[in-house]
């Protein structure tokens, strides 16, 4: 690995980091260079990304830290699923610090950026690592960085929402050490291949007190029910830019992280029905709970719930089809999601309010704006032929594949979810097109630099939406990734 240069994985998570140290020299020099430093560190993360994606379909790349061997060192594991996300974390993250160029223009500037820079560097150090403690240290990096920058606009309700995430995710973490610190005192070891390969002949119940300690712990990031009441108040009160890659990425990595813990280290099988019960009751507090809201971020925020709970669902079916419509709908909800937060950021910013009443005729004085947001709910519903369509389609097939009389309840069950999602969606589409035809105000279209990471999200949607082999070919393998436990343990130890 250590021959590949520019495409060693290492510098997905080296780059971001170090020019989150660079930006306070950069800022003595300007302030204007300061914005742009996150694009360029996310454009070269996203063509690594991108570079090496095709390599680790065939083969993961294993990066041993200082040349030694797993598990006694420090690894790396760049498979189909880490270089999946850790793709997707540097596009969004790319797009999104484009569209903060001009957003983002008061107050710490730099500290945001710095901020910014971290969080991503967290997560992608959190879908790549191969051992359980630097799972915890790239956790807090990305938790941390979330709590100050939920509270960046510095008002009363940013700081509440901020408080409240850092009380119930500094819970979370400590569920999460003390997890890791049972395995270790049990095992003396911290590599997830080294634990797997000893857990598979260990029936000790301890082994289930530390699994019951980590999900917890993760599920707290993860937004899962009952253990997101953080998240409405975090994103409602970020920035918008922030806002978008909270729901967009750092509730998905935590989603990995727990994914990659039940299936890889304990290799869990009599929990999953715990587990899509759970995953289904996630969608429907989350998507009623939207539907009550007359906050578009809160709308927005409560959807991202829902969302997390089909994922949910869809991985605990645990079969090929199963998990690769999970990880489909993990790109759709990104995409989607993003999308929508940066969308309604200008829509607010343009209105003074972030009550759904206010964006009434909108749609006429920001007609990109508005169309963008419009293509970005029906993907999350699920319409064709966006994303959402397919990434649901495939969940439903590996629902009903097996013929099981509860599969089909608990399917039906999300559909209901999916249909109360798009009255809420609906609600506001048409505030933003049917109501208020009368306003004459000064309302703008948003900033070309808010525009462009806005159409090429559209375009990605539009474009994976009718061509889903596109990515197909991507998730068949980071499902057989994720279910082949054997196959992990013999690419890293040997």
């Amino acid at each position: 690995m250590n021959e590949m240069s520019i495409l060693d994985p290492v510098l997905l998570i080296a780059i971001p980091l170090g020019l989150a140290f660079l930006i306070p020299l950069l800022g003595l020099v300007s302030k204007k260079i300061v914005r742009w430093i996150p694009v360029v560190g996310f454009l070269f993360n996203g063509i690594v990304a991108l570079l090496i994606l095709p390599h680790v379909l065939k083969q993961p790349i294993i990066v041993k830290i200082g040349g030694f061997v797993p598990p006694f060192g420090i690894n790396l594991y760049a498979g189909s699923v880490g270089m999946l996300l850790a793709s997707l974390i540097a596009i969004t993250g790319f797009l999104v610090s484009i569209y903060a160029v001009k957003y983002i223009t008061k107050g710490a500037e730099q500290k945001y950026h710095i901020l910014f820079l971290l969080l991503l560097t967290g997560a992608t150090g959190v879908v790549l690592t191969g051992d359980i403690f630097n799972l915890f240290v790239f956790f807090e990096i990305l938790c941390i960085s979330s709590y100050a920058l939920v509270a960046y606009l510095g008002t009363r309700s940013g700081l509440e929402a901020s408080i409240k995430y850092l009380i119930q995710g500094s819970i979370g973490s400590s569920f999460l050490l003390i997890g890791i610190g049972l395995l270790y005192g049990q095992f003396g070891t911290l590599n997830m291949a080294d634990l797997a390969r000893q857990i598979v002949d260990y029936t000790e119940p301890s082994v289930f007190v530390s699994m019951v300690f980590m999900i917890t712990g993760l599920g707290i990031e993860a937004a899962i029910f009952p253990l997101n009441a953080w998240l409405p108040d975090a994103h409602s009160s970020a920035p918008s830019s922030v806002s978008a890659v909270l729901s967009g990425i750092a509730i998905e990595v935590g989603l990995y992280a727990v994914i990659r813990v039940l299936f890889t280290i304990f290799a869990v099988s009599n929990f999953f029905i715990f587990f899509m019960v759970l995953g289904v009751l996630t969608v429907l507090i989350g998507e009623m709970s939207a539907f009550a809201q007359k906050n578009i971020k809160r709308m927005l925020a409560y959807s991202s719930i829902g969302q997390i709970g089909l994922i949910v669902f869809a991985f605990s079916i645990s079969t090929q089809l199963g998990v690769a419509g999970g990880l489909f709908q993990m790109v759709s909800h990104t995409l989607g999601k993003a999308l929508l937060f940066l969308c309604a950021g200008y829509m607010i910013f343009r209105t003074g309010s972030m009550e759904i009443s206010s964006l009434e005729g909108i749609g006429k004085k920001m007609p990109i704006t508005a169309l963008c947001f419009t293509i970005g709910t029906f993907s999350i519903v699920g319409l064709p032929p966006f994303t959402g369509f397919a990434s649901k389609f495939m969940i439903i097939r590996a629902a009903l594949a097996n013929g099981e009389l509860l599969l089909q309840i608990l399917i039906g069950l999300v559909l209901v979810g999916t249909i109360i999602e798009g009255a809420y969606f609906f609600k506001i589409i048409q505030t933003i097109y049917f109501k208020g035809a009368h306003k004459t105000d000064n309302r703008e279209e948003a900033p070309v630099t808010a525009l462009i990471p806005m159409l090429i999200l559209v375009s990605f949607i539009i474009v994976i939406g009718m061509f889903p082999n596109i990515i197909d070919k991507v998730l068949q393998p980071a499902a057989s990734e994720l279910l082949d436990q054997v196959k992990y343990i013999g690419s890293v130890l040997g």
